[in-house]
């Protein structure tokens, strides 16, 4: 209970602990105001969901503006101000890594507000600036007020303290309000290659949200030397390499404009991100009223302290000009906070020695150990390490079978997103029960080698005192096997250089210390004695304080990503969501619990522990099978997208209407039963035998109405692929498409690689994608197009076939996938009557889910095939 209480309580004073906001009053004419900030934060949220190419998105560019004019007006009379709206020329984003791969993101009319505070009579600092970035556009779901108004009212309260302190800087400042993140990271991409001052800047910050309100932490840096900078003067830092390899890894499917300014603009930077309620980002539940209190002052205050004092120093910008023209390989550093107290950093180098030396003394130690234990020593070695090895199995294989089981009990697949603690009863008892049936098979399996070895070697002992000390010693092996299983752990994570490996260096050297110091003897002859317990006390402060807080908020982390596991709707299992948060979890119990529960198999607890798991696993089943407490509440929403959608793939010559039929899918494990109780009337039909092909993505579950869906489109806004020539020249083919996507700027188009080796995208006269460096995703590279009211919707695509398709006129297709040529999906951000009506009638706890790759409310699909 100790043990599980200070988790908690670390957990809370680590990142659950904000500073008290201010008011404008209090914060002075150069401090940081939480109460100004929000005054932004709500006249943004107000707006509602504002996406590029919205009348909302101009009136949220015109209000940063105003607030950055008033700026400009009140700074410091030292201080040079300058003020501008960018307007973007057409671009093309063709990064190859992460989100990117097989993609290429073209945008038009984007809108940027760009301040940059500079001090006077000091020229060479406009050559120097630090950039401070955000953006102001939403998805077309959400209104935005954690994603990313709240970062862009954190921008506009620090330009406002920066344009005070500015004439004591030595470099500049210049802050971003871009728009166009949020379809692709077009807006910082089309600052990085297009604006004037880009080539000014010479480190970049950028302040994110996967999740609203809570501590912005720093979870990416790239440089030791930006890191150590911060960790001097942040007032409250809070910062996780762990989050930063997690990112890095793929494993979470997103991206912040930080990629684009450190793979396109070559920047060293930091990239900071809110993190709680990651269930409601991009949904209609990312709210006003979900903002904490302290939020905004928290990265305010860190942030102001930074830039005063990178701007003012000489040596900072002299750093950042070398890592830009090295690279930041050489200068990469481990970095994570303490109770959001102190900040650690120190360079990989030195990690990577310090490892090594650690390592090396633990196989030294554990070598020597085991020559002088002999053969019987070897054995009890390996046992114990098969005990680890059982542990791990028990434990999962536990909470994975109440994991598979969850969906044919239960309303929902995912029972535990609007009340996430329910996974300690629903997993955590599986898992702990697992992971001590698991060590207790181990121990009794060690215990009969013992007897065996003592009967021999002290063969004068009583029964009961035979029985004594061959418990007291299994205990000390099942103890130190958790040495060896944080060893390998350290061991992997030095040779594949992942920052977080620190965790497994706190979890080997603070237990293996207590032991050595309270425990360990040095005679062999000395008789075993049961383990004290202020060596577990000793054992565990040092790693619960340094990593339980990371490791609860990692898996609410992972339990707030469940509710869009599903890419292609319907394409994962119903259990699958359920399957990694209790793989997580149990991981985690049997590498924390390892040294705990080694106290429990020679206690009289043994039958205690297990009927109170019991207890706990079957209430948390009750709660959530009886519906006592729902899945999913108003406040935190399950993802359920209304499309109507107008398909003229399966039209032959124009003999045929379009397709109209408005469906429903979701991103969150499960069937729509629930959803569709009050649509009834609407005539929706449910199931898999009929996949819809979003070009991005694949709906391969959903519902589909036909019912009234003639109204609220036109045949004018159906877009259209048209031939305008086809030709062989020297054994090459060559094909020239129009593609006019009628009224809409917002447009995905797939082109079939297995066909096509290469292809050019011309607007007008201009070529917008030149040949070479075409990755592809499954057979197919995506084009994704978004932009301002005037952009174009007229483009030519010039495709080059395949050596092996020059000849395939009539050609035969080999995959009905790839019958296909080109697919062309348009979306129109816009409610026909149909989807009205159903939006009204879904239940309060359905709220659709946007992203870069969602189609909005109205979407046209169209294709060619193969044989043009």
């Amino acid at each position: 209970m100790v043990f599980l209480h200070g988790s908690w309580s670390v957990y809370r004073f680590q990142f659950a602990n904000l500073p008290l906001p201010l008011d404008a009053e209090q914060a002075g004419k150069r401090g940081f105001s939480e109460a100004s900030a929000l005054e932004h934060v709500k006249y943004l949220a107000a707006l509602g969901p504002h996406p590029v190419g919205s009348d909302s998105i101009d009136l949220a560019v015109q209000y940063v503006y105003a607030v950055a004019d008033k700026i400009k007006k009140t700074a410091h009379w030292d201080v040079d101000v300058q003020l501008e709206l960018f307007h973007t020329d057409i671009g093309a984003n063709r990064m190859a890594g992460g989100l990117f791969n097989g993609k290429t993101m073209l945008y038009s009319n984007l809108k940027h507000v760009i301040l940059r505070v500079v001090p006077k009579y000091l020229p060479e600092a406009e050559d120097n600036l630090i950039l401070v970035s955000s953006h102001i556009d939403t998805v077309s779901t959400t209104e935005g007020a954690g994603d990313c108004s709240s970062c862009v009212g954190v921008m506009l309260e620090l330009a406002r303290g920066v344009a005070q302190w500015a004439h004591g800087f030595k470099s500049g400042v210049l802050f971003l309000f871009n728009t166009g993140e949020e379809e692709g990271l077009d807006g910082a991409h089309s600052f990085i290659t297009q604006h004037r001052w880009r080539n000014s800047v010479r480190f970049a910050i950028d302040l994110e949200a996967m999740g609203i309100s809570g501590k912005s932490t720093l979870f990416q840096g790239t440089d030791h030397w930006a890191l150590e900078s911060f960790a001097s003067v942040a007032k409250y830092p809070s910062a996780q390499i762990a989050s930063q390899d997690v990112f890095q890894s793929g494993a979470i499917k997103s991206a912040t404009d930080f990629q684009i300014y450190q793979e396109v603009g070559g920047l060293p930077g930091l990239d900071f991100a809110y993190t709680d309620r990651t269930s409601v980002y991009h949904t209609k539940n990312d709210k006003m009223k979900h903002l904490k209190p302290g939020s905004l002052q928290h990265i305010g205050e860190n942030m102001l302290a930074f830039l005063l004092h990178a701007a003012a120093s000489p040596k900072f910008m002299k750093d950042a000009i070398q890592a830009k023209q090295e690279g930041a390989e050489k200068t990469k550093a481990v970095f994570f906070d303490i109770l959001g107290k102190y900040m650690v950093v120190y360079p990989q180098r030195l990690t990577t020695m310090f490892h090594n030396s650690i390592i090396f003394q633990s196989l030294l130690i554990w070598g020597t150990s085991l020559l002088m234990g002999g053969r019987p020593g070897l054995v009890s070695f390996g046992i114990s390490c098969l005990g680890i090895v059982l542990m791990l199995i028990s434990s999962v294989t536990l909470s994975v079978v109440v994991a598979i089981a969850l969906p044919h009990i239960c309303s929902f697949p995912v029972t535990f997103v609007a009340h996430p603690w329910l996974v300690v009863g629903l997993f955590g008892s599986p898992a702990l029960l697992g992971a001590f049936i698991g060590q207790h098979i181990g121990f009794i399996i060690l215990k009969r080698h013992l007897k065996h070895v003592y009967s021999i070697t002290k063969s004068g002992l009583a029964h009961n005192m035979l029985e004594q000390i061959v418990n007291l010693e299994a205990e000390r092996w099942i103890f130190k096997s958790g040495f060896v299983q944080w060893l390998i752990v350290l061991i992997l994570g030095t040779y594949l250089k992942v920052g977080s490996s620190y965790i497994a260096l706190i979890w080997l050297v603070s237990p293996a210390f207590a032991y050595g110091l309270m425990e360990a003897t040095l005679s062999p002859a000395r008789s075993p004695k049961q383990l004290k317990v202020i060596t577990l006390v000793l054992a565990l402060a040092a790693p619960v304080v340094s990593s339980a807080g990371l490791v609860i908020r990692m898996v609410d982390v992972i339990i707030g990503s469940i509710v869009r596991i599903d890419r292609n709707p319907g394409g994962l299992p119903d259990w699958l969501g359920n399957v990694v948060v209790s793989v997580a979890i149990a991981i985690v119990i049997c590498f924390t619990f390892v040294y705990l529960l080694s106290y429990v198999h020679i206690s009289g607890a043994k039958r205690t522990l297990g009927f109170l798991l019991c207890i706990f696993f079957g209430l948390a089943l009750a709660l959530v099978s009886s519906g006592i407490l729902p899945a999913f509440t108003e406040d935190i929403a399950r993802s359920v997208n209304v499309v109507h959608v107008v398909d003229t793939t399966t039209v032959n010559s124009g003999n045929t209407e379009p397709s109209s039929y408005v469906t429903l899918f979701s991103n969150t494990p499960g069937k729509l039963t629930k959803e569709l109780v009050d649509l009834r009337d609407e005539e929706f039909s449910c199931g898999r035998n009929r996949a819809i092909d979003f070009v991005t993505f694949t709906m391969k579950y959903g519902c589909l109405s036909y019912e009234g869906t003639n109204t609220g489109w036109s045949k004018s806004e159906v877009p259209v692929l048209s031939l305008k020539s086809d030709s062989v020249t020297n054994d090459a083919r060559q094909t020239i498409i129009s593609v006019d996507t009628k009224s809409s700027t917002r447009w995905s188009l797939a082109i079939n690689k297995q066909e096509i080796d290469d292809f050019t995208v011309h607007v007008d006269s201009e070529n917008l994608v030149p040949l070479g460096n075409k990755s592809e995703i499954d057979g197919w590279h995506t084009i994704q197009f978004a932009g301002g009211k005037d952009s174009p919707t007229k483009f030519q695509l010039t495709l080059f076939w395949a050596s092996n398709s020059k000849d395939a006129f009539p050609k035969q297709v080999e995959s009905e996938d790839h019958s296909f040529l080109l697919k062309l999906r348009t979306d129109v951000n816009r409610v026909t009557p149909k989807v009205g009506r159903v939006l009204e009638k879904l239940p309060g706890w359905c709220a659709p889910f946007g992203k870069s790759t969602s189609p909005y409310t109205l979407a046209f699909l169209t294709a060619l095939p193969v044989n043009i």
